[in-house]
């Protein structure tokens, strides 16, 4: 497989500007390596995260990993929760498991992996270390109305329309 390609935009300077807060976890460091657990060959366990100083007016939020470096003409997204309430302030680690780890009425919508969970980083063996944006997603409503079986671009446009604020921290990974 031949993996020559230009490095892919921030899939985030795509979108509107909005405000930024505090992403933080005690698994994964911004700009750093993620350890092979939270890879798909390492256990697929999602890596705590911890989020502060998003507006007061949030009403619900939507966390997202995405890779923009997959050797696709659209990345790969492994994770995506919607419907999380705007009193949570964390997800543990490993709630991405399933919907039963996490709070209240958050659910998995299907990841391009086809599961209803987090699925960790596996880039192709050797190829560059891709980026894997962690994002979380300050929202003016409690419920994006999507259903666990929804596409991606479909959350991506509904969470895109009600975004308040944007926190983002973007681990690596290399097989």
């Amino acid at each position: 497989m031949n993996l020559d390609r230009p490095l892919a935009q921030d899939p985030y300077e795509k979108l509107p500007a909005v405000p930024s807060f505090t992403l933080a976890s005690s698994d994964i460091t911004d700009g750093k390596p993620m350890r092979a657990t939270h890879s798909a060959s390492g256990g697929n366990v999602s890596p705590q995260l911890s989020w502060s100083g998003f507006p007061e007016t949030t009403r619900g939020f939507v966390v997202t990993c995405f890779d923009p470096d997959a050797p696709t003409p659209s990345g790969w997204w492994h994770w995506t929760v919607v419907d999380l309430s705007a009193d949570l302030t964390e997800l543990e680690q490993g709630a991405g498991q399933s919907d039963l780890m996490l709070p209240g009425a958050g659910l998995h919508l299907r990841n391009d992996d086809g599961e209803h969970a987090y699925t960790g980083a596996a880039p192709p063996r050797g190829d560059r270390a891709h980026r894997y944006y962690f994002v979380v997603h300050a929202l003016d409503t409690e419920t994006l109305e999507l259903e666990e079986d929804d596409s991606l671009a479909k959350a991506a446009m509904r969470t895109r329309g009600h975004t308040l604020a944007r926190a983002v921290l973007v681990a690596t990974f290399q097989s």
